[in-house]
């Protein structure tokens, strides 16, 4: 089916474009509110079982110890699950509502507009998006490791299905994660050749042609599949941890040679803001609000991030072996959103200073075109062309690890679970996910790209309902040790005097069950 697509894309362009825009205006007019509320659902239910009980549940055997370092989760999760898209975005979306402020609620260009433009970048890069993932790699993780069954998205169905898992019906939900997965990532990776393309016309005058681009993902795709091939525990983690080192060498050059009080000013302010308008901006739909622009981004965003939901929340579980799910919870929601916040604050914040106080006019070149907006920020600052090929680097390998993961993942779907799949089938996913990405690029560039991924995306959104339930379903089934010590009871009596003929006394129990001292709880 994937290869059909392939084909139709390449041989039928003009067709191929009309039909996939009018699937995705219907969507779009039709489902939008369905995406936020269950987007903002999804954000309450992690954080729910963060603070109950359930939240001491391990990811595994009672005793079982984490796989992987903290910071090597960390990083392979960050690389991931948002690598491309904040190195495409990190000037482009707060430069693109700096110019057009969101539902009109400042005036372009000014202070108040900068202000709005970081409040609903984060808004669509922070919790909301990182609860989409987490929903899909807590359910994953919970029914592989806890319970026992295979690395499928199906297997989170059991509650619901039984053994219709193993049927047709889990075979469905699970060819339907495949084509989240693959169409999802194509996006990115088209992202990444478009960004990529930029950066070295930038550097040394290649021309910015789709050609070029695919000629881009051709190379890279080769690269990832050899990567990929290697397995999780050597090339993923190092690619995730090489390139966790380039990114923040790049966050600190642009944050101490720019407007660093600026930045920091801004990082803090618009958290706030962040924070003090999240519940208005959850609910906000095109009843109420610029249908545009919640077409173009919010909706968009919450479409595409579950479009990665199976690829990033099946590795997110693939690596999150013996967390219990209050740390998985915090450590999925809040260290990514965290990072999130100071990426954008860094590079948005300088971006949108050299053209409130200079004379760069920034977002003019995002207006134009959104891949060159890093570039076109990093060129006003010394060392361009250093910091730019960096910056290039850095797309590549994020474009390598998060297309390796892609892959892996795939094979797992399509491999009935297994953790290792073989290589000769990852390699199939990894190429067949590079043509994808060329196609979408044929018949539509940016545009295209963004089509596709809603288009995979949506079924995969209601899938994620089913999944919630499923989750909570089985953990309520869970029997879950309380923390908290029974209390201390002084003897009663008039008990003891009611006790039945042959009964133990206290005394003989406390001797059968000898305890530690200071132990008040009951014997036995």
């Amino acid at each position: 089916m994937v290869l059909a697509f392939v084909a139709w894309g390449v041989l039928f362009t003009d067709n191929i474009a009309t039909i996939t825009g009018a699937i995705l205006t219907y969507v779009m007019t039709n489902f939008g509110w369905v995406f936020i509320l269950s987007t903002l659902s999804f954000l309450i239910f992690m954080l729910y079982l963060a603070f109950s009980r359930y939240g001491s549940i391990r990811l595994g055997k009672d005793d079982e110890e984490p796989e992987f370092r903290t910071v090597s989760w960390i990083a392979m999760m960050f690389s991931a699950g948002m690598g491309i898209g904040l190195m495409f975005f990190g000037v482009a979306e707060p430069m693109y509502h700096f110019g057009a402020p969101p539902h009109g609620l400042a005036k372009a260009s000014t202070p108040a507009a900068a202000e709005t433009a970081m409040q609903f970048t984060y808004f669509h890069w922070a919790f909301h998006p990182w609860a989409i993932y987490a929903v899909v790699a807590l359910t994953i993780a919970y029914f592989t490791f806890r319970k026992g069954a295979p690395n499928l998205v199906s297997s989170a169905f059991r509650p619901i299905l039984g053994d219709r898992v193993e049927r047709w019906p889990g075979k469905t939900l699970d060819i339907l994660a495949i084509f989240a997965t693959l169409f999802g990532s194509c996006t990115s990776l088209g992202l990444g050749a478009l960004q990529m393309n930029s950066g070295l016309n930038f550097i040394w005058g290649v021309p910015q042609t789709t050609t070029i681009a695919i000629i881009i993902i051709v190379v890279v795709t080769a690269l990832f599949i050899v990567s990929a091939v290697s397995g999780v525990e050597r090339g993923i983690q190092w690619l995730s941890n090489g390139n966790m080192v380039m990114a923040v060498f790049l966050l600190l050059f642009v944050l101490f040679m720019g407007p660093t009080l600026y930045i920091l000013n801004t990082f803090v302010s618009s958290i706030g803001n962040y924070l003090f308008n999240l519940v208005p901006m959850s609910f906000t739909t095109a009843a109420n609000g610029d249908e545009a622009f919640l077409s173009s981004w919010t909706i968009f965003y919450w479409v595409w991030w579950a479009s990665w939901g199976p690829f990033v929340g099946t590795f997110i579980a693939r690596i999150s072996r013996g967390r219990t799910i209050r740390e998985f919870t915090f450590g999925v929601l809040l260290v990514p959103s965290v990072v999130s916040f100071l990426w954008f604050a860094v590079f948005g914040g300088a971006a949108m200073n050299l053209d409130l106080f200079g004379d760069a006019n920034i977002a003019a070149a995002v207006a134009e075109s959104q891949e060159a907006a890093l570039f076109a920020t990093l060129a006003q600052f010394p060392l361009a062309s250093v910091t730019s090929f960096i910056a290039i680097l850095l797309v590549g390998i994020f474009f390598i690890s998060g297309a390796d993961a892609a892959s892996v993942v795939m094979g797992m779907l399509s491999q009935r679970g297994t953790l290792h799949p073989r290589g000769t089938i990852v390699a199939m996913w990894g190429t067949l996910t590079g043509a994808a990405a060329a196609v979408a690029l044929l018949f539509g560039g940016l545009g295209g790209l963004q089509t596709v991924a809603i288009i995979a995306g949506a079924p995969f959104a209601l899938i994620m309902i089913g999944m919630v339930y499923s989750l909570f379903k089985s953990l309520r089934e869970e029997s879950v040790p309380s923390a908290a010590p029974r209390p201390s009871v002084a003897p009663d009596p008039d008990r003891a005097r009611s006790r039945p003929q042959g009964a133990p006394t206290p005394q003989q129990m406390s001797a059968e069950n000898p305890r530690e001292p200071g132990d008040t709880s009951y014997p036995g």
